[in-house]
């Protein structure tokens, strides 16, 4: 029986001389990805294509290529 109580004591010791190795792989990997993510989600939004989103705020604001009044009858005036 003495020789499992050392074996198990030998072994405690020697897991806690690895440090927190494990544990700092994980955080900086989480840190990562995070930053990532962030960054995407972050530039996103600085976007300049001219599909999709675009036409959508055009039509609420007056209209698809309209000025800042909101005019497109050119063909009326004339």
């Amino acid at each position: 029986m003495p020789d499992t109580v050392d074996t198990a004591a030998t072994l405690l010791a020697a897991a806690a001389q690895q440090g927190p190795g494990d544990t700092l792989r994980i955080v900086l990997l989480v840190s990562i990805v995070g930053g990532v993510l962030l960054a995407w989600f972050l530039l996103r939004g600085y976007r300049t294509d001219d599909t999709g989103d675009a036409g959508a705020a055009d039509g609420a604001v007056g209209g698809t290529d309209a000025g800042p009044g909101g005019n497109t009858d050119r063909d009326a005036s004339a």
